[in-house]
């Protein structure tokens, strides 16, 4: 339980992290999905696009191990993704290829040990 607490104490930070380098007013939406085991963050573009420039994704690839990072591509990525649905690109290009869209986006989630697999966190992106 200590390490979920302390996993939420670091998304909490890495959120406000997020919307200082974005300098906006607050746009991020936590969203809390218990039945499933996870507690999240929906960024906006602009956030996106800040979190994209920053140093977080490199930051949250130290903390988490690239194997136990999901990723829920938009239809039209350009990213590849292999036969058994793994994804073959950095926390970064993720976040960068959502934050090139004019209205592009990502959501985090970070998932209770077991809840999805391996993975601990989630990312999804959006755009239309």
């Amino acid at each position: 339980m200590r390490r979920i607490t302390l996993g939420a104490a670091g998304f909490a930070i890495a959120a406000g992290a997020v919307l200082l380098g974005a300098g906006t007013a607050a746009a991020i939406v936590p969203v809390a999905q218990p039945d499933d085991g996870r507690i999240g963050l929906q960024l906006d573009h602009s956030e996106t696009t800040a979190l994209a420039q920053g140093p977080l994704p490199a930051l949250i690839g130290l903390v988490v191990p690239a194997g136990r990072v999901g990723a829920g591509l938009h239809q039209d990525t350009q990213l590849y993704k292999d036969d058994r649905g793994g994804v073959h690109a950095s926390l970064r290009q993720v976040i960068m290829e959502a934050a090139d869209h004019p209205d592009g986006s990502v959501s985090f989630f970070l998932d209770a040990p077991g809840s999805h697999g391996p993975r601990l966190l989630d990312i999804y992106q959006r755009w239309n």
